[in-house]
C-alpha cells in the first residue's frame, strides 16, 4: 500500500486546510517530519489512522477530541486521505463527530460523523460506499490490513513497537491473535474440552449405568433368596466381573424353580377342570327344574284368557269388514258439507252483484264471463293513459331543465369565445419575456466562472502587493545578511593571517635555556622571535562561529527571497499584471453581472411554466369550446323532444278520462265492476258442481251397503274402528297363540327329561370348584413371579454385561481424546504448560525474530540476537511466547529489560520490522510501499544513529518511501526532506514543506 496524499481540516491542531503531497517525496525515498515539542507531528499520523479506520489508538481511551479546539461553529472537521494498492487508487473522505450551536431553538446539537470512498476510475472520482459499515466492509478488502496490523506494520507510532519487545507472554499473545487471527485454534481447544468432557459424562454415566443394573440385580436375587452359600457372604463385592459370574448362577437356580412351578401350575389345572365339569352338571340340572315349573304355571294363565281372546277375534273381524265402506261414506259426508258452503257463497255474491247495479237481460255463468271480458279489454286501453297522467308533473320538469341546459350551454360557448380572443396577445407577451431572461441566464455558467476567476484575481493581486513588500524587505535583509557575511569571512581571514603571521611569536614564547626547540631541534635559542600580535585558536574559533551565524544567515535570507519570488511568479501568473484596484474593480462588475444572470435565471423558469401554461390554456379552450357547442346542440334537441311527447300525452288523457275525475279513477271503477261479476259466475258454476257430486256420492254409499253384510249406514258406523285400535286387537291375539305354542313347546321337553321332583343341592360341587380353583391360582401365581424373576434378572444381567462391554471401548476412547484435549490446553503432559494456539503464535514469533535479527545483527554490530524463549513462567503464568536478548560479549542471554535505552530501541525497531515482514506475508504477500516511524532516534549516538539511517535507507529500497518523526538535529542535517510543522501566531499548526 502507498499513501499519495493528505488533507486535514479542523483536525488535532489544524484549523486551516494543509496538504501533504506524500508523492513529493518519491524520489528521496525518506522523509522528515519536525517541529517543536507539541506542534503537531503525531497529529498527521493520528490523520492517517483516522482516515483509514476511523479511530485514533492515543484517544480509544479517554476524550476522542478529534475535532480542532481552534475551529469556529461553522467550520469543517474533515481528514482526506489518497492511497493506492493493488487493487487501484482510492480516495477516503472522513468527518468525526462533534457538537455544534443549534441552527433553532440554542444550544447544542450532535454533528454526525461522516465517511466517503471513492476510486480512481477513467481520469475520475467514482464512489463505492457511503456508509460507516459499508466503507469499513470495502477497506477491509482493499487494504487487507486489520487496524492492529497497521499500527504494527506501517504506522509505528511512539513507544508502540518498543512495547512488543517489552510484554510478557501473554501479553505478546494478545497481540499477536490480533495479528495473525488465530482465535480459530482456542475455539479448536474449547471444542475439544467440551468433546472431553461430554465424552467423561457419557462414559461415568455408562459405568454407572453397569452399577444400578448389577445393584438392581442382586437386591432381586437377594430378595428371592437365591444366592448360594458362598456368595451370600460376598453380595456386591469382587470385580464386575465377578459379580456377572455370580448373578449368572443365580440366574439358573431361578430358570430351576421356574419349572418346577410351571409343573405344580399344570397339574393345579387339571384338578380345576374337573372340578368345574361337575359343578356345571348340577347347575344345568337344577336350571332345567325351574324351567319346567315355570312353563306349567305359564300354561295355566294363558288357557285361562281363551274366552277374552275369542271375543277380540270377532270384533277385529267385523272392524275389517266396516272398513271396506269407509272410503264411500266419508265421501258421502263430504259431498253434502260443500254443496252447503257453494250454496251460501252463491248468495253472497248474487248479493254484491245486485249492489253494483249493473243491467244484464239475463244473469248466467256465460253472461256475466262475457261482460267481463269485454271491460277488462277497454281497462288495458287506458292503461296507456293513466301512466301519461301520473307522468305529467316529471315530463313539465324536464321540459324546465332542458330549456335551463340550452341556455347555459349557450353561455359557456359565449365565455369560451370571448375568453379565446385574448390569449394571442397574451401568448406573444410571455414570449418576449422569455426570450429576453433566457439571453441572460445563458450567461449565467460563463459568468460564475468569470467570477470565480476575478475573485482569485483579486486575491492574488492582493497578495502579490503583500509578496512585493515583504521580498523588499526579504532583499534588504539579504543584503545586509550578505554584508555580515563578507564582514565575518573578511575578519575570520584577518584572524588566521595573524594567527600564522604570529606562530612564530607563539613558538618562541615557550623556548626554554638548554631545552630543544620543537621546530628545529636546537638547545639554543639566540634570537627568539617577538609575539606581538597575540592571536589564539579559541579567537579563530569564535570568528569561525560569527561567519557560519553569518553565513546561516545568509543561506535563510537567500532562501527567504528564493521562496518569496517563487511565490510571486505564481501570483503573478494569476493576476496577468492587474493591480489590486484593478482586480477588485473587475470583480465588483463581474459579480453584478453574475447577479443579474441568476436573477435571469428565476426570472427565465417563471417565464417559460408562464407560457406553458398560457399555451396549454390555449389549447384547452379549443377543446372546451367544442365540447361547449356540442352541448348546446344536444340541448336543444332534447328540449324540442321533451315539447312533442308533453302535447301527446296530454291528448290521450283526455280522451281516456271520460266522465271521470282521472284516468285512474274510470280503471278503478270498472276493474271493481268486473271483479264482482266474475265472482258471482264463479261462485254459480261451484254450486252447480258440489250438487252434482253429492248426488253421485249418495248413490256410490247406497250401492256399497247392498254389496255389505250391514243392514244401514249407522250399522256400519258403529262397527268403524280406528287403525290403531285393530292393531292393538291384532297384536293381543297374535301374542297369545305364539306364546302358548312357545310354552306348550318348551314344556314337552322338559318333560321327557324325567327330571325329579326334589329341588337339586349345588354345595358340594361349587366348593370342590372352589378349592380347586384357588389351588390352581396359587400355583399360576407362582410360576409368574418365578418367570417375572427370569425375565427381569436376565434383562438386568444382559444389559449390565452389554454396557460393561461397551464401557471398555468407550474408556480407551475417552483416554485417547482426554490427552488430546489435554495437551491441547496445556494440562496434563504439557510439560511447557503451551496451548495450540500459543504453538501456534510461537512458530509465527520465530519467523518475526528471524527476520528481526537480519537486521539487528548490522545495527549492533553483530553483538546481539533476538532469541524465541519457551521458558515455562513463574507460578503458573502463560508461557511460550518469550523474548530473550543473545549477548555476544557475554555469550549469555538476558531478558530484553536489561538493555539500555538506545539498545531497546535498536531491537525495537528491528522486532517491529520483522513483525511487518511477516505479517505482510501472512496477509497475502502485500506491498507495503509507505512507512511511519515516531520518535525513538533521540537515545542513539552518533555511530548507532548512522547504523539506524543506513538500515532505513535500506527499507526505502524498491520505491517504499519512509516517514519519520524526530527531534534528533543530525537527522535533520542528514534528511533534506522535510514536512515541518509549525505553530502560527493564532496557535493553530500548519505544515510546511
Amino acid at each position: 500500500m502507498r499513501l499519495h496524499r493528505l488533507e486535514i481540516e479542523g483536525f488535532g491542531p489544524f484549523l486551516d486546510r494543509q496538504i501533504v503531497d506524500f508523492d513529493r517525496f518519491a524520489d528521496d525515498g525518506i522523509f522528515l517530519i519536525a517541529g517543536r515539542t507539541g506542534a503537531g507531528k503525531s497529529s498527521i499520523l493520528d490523520a492517517v489512522c483516522f482516515g483509514l479506520y476511523g479511530g485514533v489508538p492515543r484517544y480509544e481511551s479517554g476524550d476522542k477530541r478529534l475535532r480542532s479546539d481552534h475551529c469556529a461553529p461553522d467550520d469543517i472537521s474533515e481528514v482526506v486521505i489518497e492511497f493506492s494498492t493493488t487493487a487501484g487508487r482510492f480516495r477516503v473522505t472522513r468527518s468525526p463527530e462533534y457538537l455544534r450551536p443549534a441552527k433553532r431553538g440554542g444550544g447544542m446539537t450532535k454533528q454526525v460523523s461522516a465517511v466517503a470512498l471513492e476510486e480512481w476510475v477513467d481520469e475520475t472520482w467514482v464512489g463505492i460506499a457511503a456508509r460507516a459499515v459499508d466503507v469499513a466492509g470495502e477497506l477491509d478488502m482493499i487494504l487487507q490490513l486489520s487496524r492492529e496490523q497497521f499500527l504494527q506494520v506501517i504506522l509505528l507510532a511512539q513507544n508502540r513497537f518498543a512495547r512488543f519487545l517489552l510484554a510478557d507472554s501473554k501479553e505478546r499473545q494478545s497481540l499477536l491473535r490480533r495479528l495473525f487471527a488465530t482465535e480459530r485454534f482456542e475455539d479448536v481447544q474449547a471444542r475439544f474440552d467440551e468433546r472431553r468432557r461430554s465424552a467423561e459424562y457419557l462414559l461415568e454415566g455408562r459405568l454407572a449405568a453397569v452399577n444400578a443394573g448389577l445393584q438392581q440385580a442382586e437386591r432381586m436375587v437377594t430378595s428371592t433368596q437365591l444366592w448360594g452359600e458362598y456368595e451370600l457372604d460376598q453380595v456386591s463385592s469382587g470385580t464386575t466381573e465377578e459379580r456377572l459370574e455370580k448373578l449368572r448362577a443365580a440366574l439358573e437356580r431361578a430358570q430351576y424353580h421356574l419349572e418346577r412351578r410351571d409343573a405344580e401350575g399344570a397339574e393345579a389345572e387339571t384338578r380345576l377342570t374337573a372340578a368345574d365339569a361337575a359343578l356345571t352338571t348340577a347347575r344345568e340340572e337344577q336350571n332345567a327344574q325351574q324351567n319346567r315349573d315355570a312353563a306349567r304355571v305359564a300354561m295355566q294363565q294363558l288357557d285361562a284368557q281363551q274366552p277374552e281372546i275369542a271375543a277380540a277375534r270377532t270384533t277385529l273381524q267385523r272392524a275389517r269388514a266396516a272398513e271396506a265402506l269407509r272410503g264411500t261414506i266419508s265421501a258421502a259426508d263430504r259431498a253434502a258439507s260443500d254443496r252447503e258452503k257453494a250454496e251460501v257463497a252463491a248468495c253472497a255474491a248474487r248479493e254484491a252483484w245486485a249492489a253494483a247495479e249493473v243491467e244484464l237481460e239475463e244473469v248466467t255463468a256465460e253472461t256475466l264471463e262475457v261482460w267481463a271480458e269485454q271491460r277488462t279489454s277497454q281497462s288495458g286501453e287506458w292503461k296507456r293513459a293513466a301512466e301519461l297522467e301520473q307522468n305529467a308533473p316529471n315530463l313539465a320538469a324536464q321540459k324546465t331543465d332542458a330549456e335551463t341546459q340550452a341556455v347555459a350551454a349557450s353561455e359557456l360557448v359565449d365565455a369560451r369565445d370571448a375568453e379565446r380572443a385574448e390569449l394571442p396577445a397574451r401568448i406573444a407577451e410571455l414570449t418576449a419575456q422569455r426570450d429576453t431572461a433566457r439571453r441572460s441566464a445563458d450567461r449565467a455558467d460563463d459568468l460564475d466562472r468569470a467570477m470565480s476567476a476575478a475573485v482569485a484575481r483579486r486575491d492574488a493581486a492582493v497578495k502579490a502587493e503583500r509578496l512585493r513588500e515583504d521580498l523588499k524587505q526579504a532583499e534588504r535583509s539579504l543584503v545586509d545578511a550578505s554584508s555580515a557575511l563578507d564582514d565575518a569571512q573578511l575578519a575570520l581571514t584577518q584572524l588566521r593571517r595573524r594567527r600564522l603571521d604570529g606562530f612564530a611569536g607563539e613558538l618562541a614564547t615557550a623556548l626554554v635555556p638548554g631545552e630543544a626547540c620543537s621546530v628545529c631541534g636546537a638547545t639554543e635559542h639566540p634570537a627568539p622571535a617577538e609575539h606581538s600580535d597575540p592571536i589564539s585558536q579559541d579567537d579563530v574559533a569564535t570568528a569561525e562561529a560569527a561567519r557560519d551565524v553569518a553565513a546561516k544567515g545568509d543561506r535563510e535570507a537567500l532562501d527567504r527571497v528564493t521562496e518569496l519570488k517563487r511565490e510571486l511568479a505564481v501570483v503573478d501568473t494569476v493576476t496577468e499584471g492587474r493591480t489590486a484596484v484593478v482586480a477588485e474593480d473587475e470583480l465588483t462588475a463581474t459579480t453584478a453581472l453574475c447577479a443579474e444572470a441568476q436573477v435571469a435565471v428565476g426570472t427565465l423558469a417563471d417565464a417559460e411554466q408562464a407560457l406553458r401554461e398560457t399555451t396549454a390554456r390555449s389549447a384547452q379552450l379549443e377543446k372546451d369550446r367544442a365540447e361547449a357547442a356540442a352541448a348546446l346542440a344536444q340541448a336543444r334537441e332534447a328540449l324540442a323532444l321533451i315539447a312533442q311527447r308533453s302535447t301527446e300525452a296530454e291528448a290521450a288523457v283526455a280522451d281516456a278520462r271520460g266522465p271521470f275525475g282521472s284516468v285512474a279513477e274510470r280503471i278503478a271503477a270498472v276493474t271493481a265492476h268486473v271483479g264482482t261479476a266474475r265472482a258471482l259466475a264463479d261462485a254459480l258454476e261451484e254450486s252447480a258442481r258440489r250438487t252434482t257430486t253429492h248426488a253421485e256420492a249418495v248413490a256410490e254409499q247406497e250401492r256399497a251397503l247392498d254389496a255389505s253384510d250391514f243392514d244401514d249406514v249407522t250399522a256400519a258406523r258403529q262397527a268403524l274402528l280406528p287403525a290403531a285400535e285393530q292393531q292393538e286387537l291384532d297384536s293381543r291375539i297374535t301374542s297369545h297363540t305364539v306364546q302358548r305354542e312357545k310354552q306348550r313347546e318348551l314344556l314337552l321337553a322338559l318333560e321327557m327329561r324325567a327330571l325329579p321332583e326334589a329341588p337339586v343341592d349345588l354345595g358340594g360341587p361349587e366348593d370342590a370348584a372352589r378349592a380347586a380353583r384357588t389351588a390352581w391360582t396359587a400355583a399360576l401365581d407362582a410360576a409368574a413371579r418365578a418367570k417375572t424373576t427370569v425375565e427381569q434378572l436376565g434383562e438386568l444381567i444382559e444389559s449390565a454385561a452389554v454396557e460393561y462391554a461397551a464401557s471398555a471401548e468407550q474408556q480407551a476412547d475417552f483416554a485417547v481424546l482426554k490427552s488430546l484435549a489435554d495437551t491441547i490446553a496445556g494440562r496434563s503432559g504439557n510439560t511447557h504448560k503451551m496451548t495450540l494456539e500459543t504453538f501456534v503464535l510461537a512458530a509465527e514469533l520465530e519467523e518475526i525474530v528471524a527476520a528481526a535479527n537480519r537486521r539487528l545483527s548490522d545495527m549492533s554490530t553483530g553483538r546481539y540476537q533476538l532469541q524465541h524463549s519457551d521458558a515455562l513462567a513463574a507460578r503458573g503464568a502463560a508461557s511460550g511466547l518469550g523474548i530473550v536478548v543473545f549477548d555476544a560479549f557475554t555469550g549469555q542471554t538476558r531478558p530484553a529489560q536489561s538493555l539500555s535505552g538506545g539498545e531497546t530501541f535498536l531491537s525495537s525497531l528491528a522486532l517491529a520490522l520483522g513483525l511487518a515482514e511477516v505479517v505482510t506475508a501472512r496477509a497475502g504477500g502485500i506491498q507495503l510501499d509507505t512507512l511511519f516511524i515516531d520518535e525513538g532516534f533521540g537515545s542513539l549516538d552518533g555511530d548507532t544513529l548512522d547504523v539506524a539511517m543506513r538500515t532505513l535507507d535500506e527499507l526505502r529500497s524498491g520505491g517504499r518511501t519512509v516517514g519519520i518523526i524526530s527531534h534528533v538535529e543530525s537527522m535533520q542535517e542528514q534528511i533534506p526532506a522535510q514536512l515541518l510543522v509549525e505553530q502560527t501566531d493564532s496557535g493553530a499548526s500548519r505544515i510546511r514543506v
